[in-house]
Order: structure tokens, then C-alpha cells, then sequence
């Protein structure tokens, strides 16, 4: 790579230093930051491997499955970095072709968003280190990409924070616009990810995902449980073949620093780009590349882009130019004084956390999955046959056990159903969202988020089994197993860090006949209804007032924002179907607190996009969730186009669109079969929008139009 800032004459560069700092005062020099762990750099020339995909370009991303390891049961810190990029692109995009994948987004499509011949691979170094106090009990993980087409003449900095619990490499493809402008991609796994602690033979994962004992490890573990012992042969006797996850099993409740952990991979960026860029004073690299000659925007998608807005709230020192977002889990403060309108009607319930709405999706999703209105709903008919026979009456009892708790009134499933549908409508989904519940029932996605975010909130430890849950291997009758050694040593790169996932499940240990899986679990009542006991404890973390309700509630007030971006230029975007972050407790409400808080200053925008939601992967399986396919647009087409706007207004001034409604078009046709999409599917965002797409934002108040 070549250095483009051009050393002078010793006495241009001592007044140019000295300009800088304001006179004779020491260089402002390139300190390394206190917290920054060991640096580990490689370089990937971008014919073998690269910074996007890992070597395996358009094509091998598009595969199913990722090279196979050498030795599946040790495989390389290269290898799981190949299998880990290759698993969190899939899991965030649309993969066919029919979708987009080729012609709208991936490695072949140029930033100009012009469809190449090529397969992506961009050439670069990449950096990956730990950010700690010293205990070896944060070690959140910070990665800065910077590719060889970085022109320091024209900086430019993407945070890339992972999405959900996953790892690193978790907001891949938001660094992928990053990485095809040539900006450094600044990303962090904000102290989760997905490898775990096998609490039953004591190994941990490194942060390169290879594994060994925790006591080789020491502080170098990506995650310890942190049990002596005593504990933990006390635990693995009582409740043997269980692990322990960072973002659920930290104790540090990681998403009150999801913004810091941002901040800190800005600053890891500009500290790794000025000992290449920087120039040189007596033989030491002064901070050349600084926020004032640097585009810098925080991005991510899901809760990764609510940590983007966290780390905008927070920063004091300028590092953070704008802001684009998809999709942000963003928590709001109680109170705040906002009113959300759609179509002239005001929304009854608005604003809830995270683990508040969730825990209620967690009690009526599975009973509401069987509603007869939404029985072409995705993969509704797929749960009635898993969920709903004869054999296997998991969700009707759960209605009933709904009933028998005082929560449903009505007296058949298919009523209590519907009640249940609109229970969820009445505490703030959209009616857009109603024909997801099956499908995010099924995938068991309310309860694994209801349970990390409870155990992180309260600070639980793995050994406090919160509400009975733990996480291990189960077999198909829902006991208890040992996991197969090969899932676990891959783990680093298969897992999202929020089981399910790769072969780990959520466990009752209550259930009467002994521990199971958890929708397979028995309650004490004799019922399988899906665990409606842990379902009801969760909630009660949330309303009561217990010892571990008044931990988690703590817990949560401190993940809470406060509106104040500080006049940045920030664009959100947001799918109207989202079933699990619903607008109307996230996006909504923020943009009203925002201009209440800033007024005038304000310079946030919000894009509400219809016939979207919020897994764009699921539109990629038209044989396992067909509908997905036929209904829903890929809401990162809009993510990108928002990066183009922030960037073309810090760049050069361009006037950001106002806030809209983005009117899609869906597919249509056969569901799982759906024609391909096209430009006619996935308007623009408009200069100006016409006046039946305006949202009317004013002090603590949006208007959306229907």
C-alpha cells in the first residue's frame, strides 16, 4: 500500500505540527489507547483472501455451506474467519439471485452500485484486538478493515457493530459499503458473540475462535463464566452439559457500553490508520487523520445500529460525523414524552424496551401463531403441523393455559388465537406484522431473546439459571445431551450467540418430568404449553418487583437513550412489518424524542419502508419460508442508499431527503416461487416526498401517514 501524504522539508512539517497543536506545544501524538489489548494484523491481497469474503468471493458466498475444515474438530484461526464471514453475510442478506443478491447488493456490485463481473474481493490489512480494563472480564473484541483503496486525501470511517449477539464479524456486509468506498471499517462484537463456554469440560473460546482449556486461556478468553471451582463442579453435577454465553452470561450487562464499545472501535480505527498514515516526528507518528479532516458514520443494523445511535448520543470529542441506520433496537427512557400518530389516530402504547415488548411477544406469539386470519400467513401452516397436532398440542395448550392464567378470555383456540393477534396490535405491532408471528414463533425467537436479554439486564450469573433456563444439546425427545465435539469447535463461526443455535437450545430445568427443550418441556400443571411458567416469570422480571425484577429493571433503565444526536446528520431506516423490533417501540418514538430534545438542531431523518421487516434472510428461503419471498422487499437496498445520502451530505453538503414513507412494491406471484425483483419494486427515497408520504415530525411528536 502506498503512503500517499508526502513528508516535507523538516521545517514544513514542524510548522505543520506545530499548527496543529496550537503553537509550541508537545505533537498531538498517536497514543496507543489504554485500553487496547494486543494488536494482531494480517494482510490479504485480495486474490486468495480478502477483508469482504474471506477469499471466497460472490460465488462462494453464495454456496450453501463454507469450505470444509481440515480437521473439523481443530480447525485454524483462518478457517473459522473464512466460515464466520461466510455464515454472517448469509445470515443477514437475501442470497438468490430472484432477491437481489448480484444485481442489487453483494461483493460484485460496485459502490456505484454499477454490477460487475467480478467476485468482490477487496485487498487490505485487518486488525483485531481486545478492549478491557485489565480484568480479562470485558475483552470486547474491535476489528478495524482497511482496505488498499483507503485514500487518506479522502478518509473515511463506517462502524460496522455487530447485529444482534453474534461476533466481530457480525455486521459484515454494512462494512461491505465501507469497504467498496474505501473507508476503514471500524467494527466490535459489543462484548457478545457466539462461540460459548463449555462449562462441562471447562474450554473457552480465544478471540480468533479456536478454543482451549480456561486455564490456559487466563485472561485471553473471549469469555470466562467466571465460576470458581467449587461452583462450577457444583453446577456441572447438578445440571451437567450446559454452557454459558457472553452476552447472556457476562454480568456486565454489555449493552449499557454497546455505544462505548462503537466509540472505542472509532478510535481504534484512527489510532491503526495514523501509525500507517500519520506523519512522522521524531521517529513517532502524530495524529495526522483526526475528525476534522475525516468522514466518519456510525451503521449497523438491528441492535448494532442501536448501538450506533448510542454512540452518537455519547460522543463528546467529534468522532462521529453521521449516522445511518437499519432496523435499530433503540431503547427508550420511561416518560418520554412523546406521541406517536398513524393515519391521524394516536398509538395506544409506544415506546417500550426491548425485554419489555419481548417478553410479552415470548406469552402470546405461540397461541397467536394459530389465528384462522392469518392462515397463509409464512410458514403458518409449517407450525400447525409442528405445533398443533394431535400429538403435539404445544401451542393450542398454550392458549388454553393463557386462558386458565386470566391473560385470554375467549374459549376455543381458534378465538383465543385471534385475541392473542390482538394483544399483540394493542401493546404497539403493527397490523403489518401479524403474518410473521408463525414464522418467528417457530424459530423460537421471542423466548431465545427474552431469555439472553433477562439474564444480561439482571447480571445474572450462568449458576442463578434465571427463571429455570439454561442452554445445552437436547435430542429430539427434548432431554438433555452431550453436544457433539465438532459443533462446539466451530461454534466461534456458526453461532449468533442467542440459542438456538448451532445444536445448543434453550432449556427448561423445571419442567416436571425433568429437564427439556424448552417448548418440549412439561409445566408443572401436567400441560406441554410451551413453558408458559418460564414465559410468565420472564415477565414478571419485567413488571414486579422481586430481587431479580429490581436488578433487571436497573439494568435496563441504564441501556436507556436520550434522544440527543447532537445536530448530526442521521438517517434511519426501518421496515413497517417488523415483528420483532416494532417501529412503534424503536424508530417511531426516537425520531419524536429526538426533535423534542433538539428542536431546530435537529438533523435526524426517518424512512419507514413498506413491506419490509426485519430478517432479509428469511426472504432467501422460499423453500423453508415461502410467502417471505412474495410479500417482503430486502430492507438493506435502503440501509445502503441511506449510507449514500449521510455520506454525500458530510462529503459534500447534498441535503439530506426528508423524512417519508418508502412505498415498495412486493414480488407477488407464487408464494416460494416469487418472479425476480427489479427496480419497480424498490423506489427511490425522494428529494422531496409527495405530500400523502411525509412524516410530520414536530417537539415530541410524528405523524405517518397510513
Amino acid at each position: 500500500m502506498k503512503n500517499v501524504i508526502r513528508l516535507a522539508a523538516p521545517a514544513a512539517v514542524a510548522v505543520a505540527v506545530l499548527t496543529a497543536c496550537g503553537g509550541g506545544d508537545d505533537p498531538d501524538w498517536n497514543v496507543r489507547p489504554v485500553w487496547l489489548g494486543e494488536v494482531h494484523s494480517a494482510a490479504y491481497d485480495g486474490v486468495h483472501d480478502d477483508l469482504l469474503t474471506a477469499g471466497l468471493g460472490k460465488t462462494g458466498l453464495a454456496a450453501p455451506l463454507p469450505p470444509a475444515y481440515a480437521d473439523p474438530l481443530h480447525p485454524t484461526a483462518a478457517e473459522l474467519r473464512r466460515s464466520a464471514i461466510h455464515t454472517n453475510y448469509r445470515a443477514m442478506l437475501d442470497m438468490t439471485a430472484a432477491g437481489g443478491y448480484g444485481s442489487l447488493y453483494g461483493p460484485n456490485v460496485d459502490a456505484q452500485g454499477k454490477v460487475t463481473s467480478g467476485e468482490g474481493l477487496i485487498p487490505g490489512t485487518e486488525a483485531i484486538a481486545f478492549a478491557d480494563d485489565g480484568s480479562g472480564r470485558q475483552n470486547v473484541t474491535l476489528m478495524v478493515q482497511v482496505p488498499d483503496s483507503f485514500d487518506p486525501a479522502r478518509a473515511c470511517i463506517v462502524t460496522a457493530t455487530a447485529s444482534g449477539s453474534r461476533g466481530v464479524y457480525g455486521a459484515i456486509t454494512t462494512g461491505e459499503w465501507g469497504l467498496k468506498k474505501g473507508c476503514a471499517v471500524a467494527y466490535t462484537d459489543k462484548g457478545t458473540g457466539g462461540a460459548p463456554h463449555d462449562l462441562q469440560n471447562d474450554t473457552v473460546p480465544l478471540i480468533d475462535g479456536t478454543r482451549t482449556s480456561a486455564a490456559a486461556a487466563g485472561k485471553s478468553a473471549a469469555f470466562n463464566a467466571g465460576l470458581s471451582a467449587a461452583d462450577l463442579a457444583a453446577f456441572n453435577a447438578a445440571t451437567p452439559n450446559r454452557f454459558a454465553f457472553k452476552h447472556a452470561h457476562s454480568q456486565q450487562n454489555p449493552e449499557k457500553d454497546w455505544g462505548r464499545s462503537t466509540l472505542r472501535a472509532v478510535e481504534f480505527a484512527y489510532w491503526v490508520l495514523n501509525e500507517r498514515y500519520g506523519k512522522v516526528v521524531e521517529g513517532r507518528h502524530v495524529k495526522t487523520l483526526t475528525p476534522a479532516n475525516t468522514i466518519t458514520i456510525a451503521s449497523s443494523i438491528s441492535n448494532g445500529g442501536g448501538a450506533a445511535i448510542a454512540a452518537a448520543e455519547l460522543d463528546t470529542q467529534g468522532l462521529i460525523g453521521g449516522v445511518a441506520v437499519s432496523e435499530p433496537a433503540i431503547e427508550m427512557p420511561p416518560n418520554a414524552g412523546v406521541t406517536v400518530q398513524r393515519g391521524g389516530a394516536t398509538v395506544g402504547v409506544t415506546g417500550k424496551n426491548l425485554i419489555d415488548f419481548t417478553t410479552v411477544a415470548n406469552l402470546y406469539q405461540p397461541c397467536a401463531a394459530l389465528a384462522p386470519s392469518e392462515a397463509d400467513a409464512p410458514f403458518a401452516a409449517g407450525f400447525a403441523a409442528g405445533f398443533a397436532t394431535a400429538a403435539l398440542p404445544i401451542a393450542p395448550n398454550r392458549c388454553a393455559s393463557l386462558k386458565a392464567a386470566g391473560l385470554l378470555t375467549a374459549s376455543t383456540t381458534a378465538a383465543q388465537a385471534e385475541e392473542a393477534q390482538q394483544k399483540l396490535r394493542d401493546y404497539g405491532w403493527t397490523p403489518e406484522a401479524s403474518v410473521l408471528h408463525a414464522s418467528l414463533a417457530a424459530f423460537e425467537v421471542a423466548p431465545a431473546v427474552a431469555v439472553t436479554f433477562a439474564n444480561a439486564l439482571a447480571r445474572a450469573s450462568v449458576k442463578d439459571k434465571l427463571c429455570g433456563f439454561s442452554y445445552a444439546s437436547t435430542a429430539a425427545t427434548g432431554g438433555v445431551n452431550a453436544l457433539a465435539p465438532v459443533a462446539l469447535a466451530g461454534m466461534f463461526a456458526t453461532g449468533n450467540g442467542v440459542p438456538p443455535s448451532g445444536g445448543i437450545n434453550l432449556v427448561n430445568n423445571n419442567g416436571k418430568l425433568g429437564p427439556a427443550r424448552d417448548f418440549l418441556s412439561m409445566s408443572s400443571n401436567g400441560s406441554f404449553d410451551w413453558n408458559l411458567e418460564g414465559a410468565l416469570c420472564l415477565r414478571e422480571l419485567v413488571t414486579g418487583t422481586s430481587t431479580a425484577a429490581k436488578a433487571l429493571q436497573a439494568g435496563m433503565q441504564e441501556t436507556q437513550r436520550n434522544g440527543n444526536l447532537h445536530g448530526k446528520p442521521a438517517i434511519i431506516v426501518h421496515g413497517r412489518s417488523d415483528a420483532l423490533l416494532p417501529v412503534n417501540h424503536t424508530s417511531r418514538p426516537y425520531v419524536a424524542l429526538n426533535a423534542r430534545v433538539e428542536g431546530k438542531a435537529s438533523n435526524l431523518r426517518y424512512m419507514e419502508v413498506t413491506n419490509a421487516q426485519h430478517f432479509d434472510s428469511f426472504i432467501g428461503l422460499p423453500t423453508i419460508l415461502p410467502g417471505y419471498d412474495s410479500r417482503f422487499v430486502p430492507l438493506h437496498v435502503y440501509l445502503v442508499r441511506a449510507l449514500d445520502a449521510v455520506y454525500a451530505n458530510l462529503a459534500s453538503g447534498q441535503p439530506l431527503p426528508a423524512s417519508q414513507v418508502v412505498r415498495t412494491v412486493p414480488r407477488g406471484g407464487v408464494p416460494g416461487s416469487a418472479p425476480a425483483i427489479g427496480a419497480a419494486n424498490l423506489p427511490a427515497i425522494a428529494a422531496t416526498p409527495a405530500a400523502a408520504d411525509a412524516i410530520t415530525v414536530g417537539a415530541g411528536t410524528i405523524a405517518i401517514p397510513d
